[in-house]
């Protein structure tokens, strides 16, 4: 079915974009005017579909609280037995972001002749990743639609929450190195280079800590392009040097066995392999293929490698907690509860609750990083703005001294 772009204004004399879909422009300009809509412009829009579908897909971007929402939207209206194209058509109604709305639009159009709702989501890979796919696909097989869509909403809101708060504790250290870095370029090319000029007129012999400074400042002062040179190609080699196969393992072997860091990367990995685990098994999606959906998830490749090493054991029949155990790298409580869950046919609820602990601490172990950083960081602050104070003022101490 065409979808048409219109602009119009309505009965409260407010200006309306939006777009809505019928079999023909007579039929959309019928259905706005029904909705008491005066039409100021309107465009059919099918014949930009492929075009328009190839930048949602490639470029578009939609929030993860977006899709969570829209999510359980529609998981609430099939769970109230309306059929999926119907159900499909009143989300694309209350979904606001345009990117999004359209994109469901199109996939209810696909659906409605006769593509499967699986298929019709891989048009569209930036939105709905591979996961949520899989589970989609399982859930049509089973019948269960609505309930795997209720646990994708709740799983892609538990993965949100757990990477807000790690952001939101971050937040604070960022603030201050950037408030650090800002001070310091102050005094280092406005107030020192001053300062110099009144100790060279004033003939002062300077302390070797007030030189280093002043050295610095000039440096700073003088070839300030350079250091800009310097900063860019350093990012521009870590970077290069990150997205490379070797230096990305080895970037995430250094990342594991950095203190306190190294611990709280481990925790939110193995969150994210329990959760996605217990999800996808939930939804029907059989281990193997689970396994090898979540070994992208973990951000990790060592994680990954030895994901992929416990797949390869289990495809030979053996259980899923032996060879993680053997791996090493995930916690001996996790491998426990695995092996329980899998003597006990509780599988999936021992993956959320190890999951459901994990975030928890988590949550702990970056509060308290954050909260051993704040005081760390103002110390350091205090330090380094001190000696640089103490640098100047000692000088100018010794000047009034001779002036006396």
């Amino acid at each position: 079915m065409p979808i048409f772009e219109y602009k119009g204004i309505s009965r409260t004399g407010k200006t309306v974009r939006s777009t809505v879909d019928a079999d023909n422009i007579r039929n959309a300009r019928a259905r706005l005017k029904k909705d008491g809509i005066f039409i100021e412009e309107i465009r059919d829009k099918s014949k930009a579909k492929q075009a328009s579908r190839r930048k949602t897909a490639s470029g578009g971007s939609v929030s993860v609280e977006d899709r969570a929402m829209m999510t359980r939207q529609l998981a609430t209206l099939l769970k109230a037995n309306i059929p999926l194209v119907e159900a499909l058509s009143a989300v694309t109604d209350q979904v606001e972001l345009p990117i999004l709305k359209e994109a469901i639009s199109d996939i209810k159009n696909m659906v409605n002749e006769g593509t499967s709702f699986n298929k019709a989501l891989l048009k569209y890979p930036k939105i709905f990743n591979h996961i949520y796919v899989t589970m989609v696909e399982a859930g049509e097989a089973s019948g269960t639609l609505d309930v795997i869509l209720l646990r994708l909403a709740e799983f892609t809101e538990a993965e949100n929450e757990l990477n807000s708060k790690v952001k939101s504790a971050m937040l604070y250290p960022i603030i201050m190195m950037i408030f650090v870095t800002a001070m310091l370029g102050v005094l280092f090319v406005f107030v020192i280079p001053k300062m110099q000029a009144v100790f060279e007129s004033a003939e002062l012999k300077l302390p070797w800590y007030t030189e280093v400074v002043i050295g610095i400042s000039g440096f700073l002062v003088n070839y300030w392009w350079l250091v800009g040179l310097i900063v860019l190609a350093a990012m521009f080699f870590f970077r290069s040097w990150k997205n490379s196969p070797s230096g990305s393992h080895q970037y995430d072997v250094i990342t594991l066995k950095l203190p306190v860091v190294g611990k709280i990367a481990r925790l939110v990995a193995v969150s994210r392999f329990t959760r996605t685990l217990a999800t996808l098994l939930q939804g029907g999606v059989p281990m193997l293929q689970a396994m090898d959906i979540v070994r992208n998830v973990v951000g990790n490749s060592v994680l990954a490698s030895a994901i992929d090493d416990a797949r390869n054991n289990i495809s030979e029949g053996e259980s899923v907690a032996g060879p993680l155990k053997r791996s090493g790298e995930f916690p001996p409580i996790v491998t426990h509860m695995i092996n329980i869950g899998e003597k006990t046919g509780e599988l999936e609820n021992m993956l959320t609750q190890v999951s459901d602990s994990y975030d928890f601490q988590v949550k702990t172990q970056v509060q308290g990083l954050t909260a051993l950083l704040e005081p760390l960081m103002i110390i350091m602050m205090g330090v380094v703005i001190g000696v640089i104070v103490g640098s100047i003022m000692i000088p100018m101490f010794e000047m009034a001294n001779i002036a006396h």
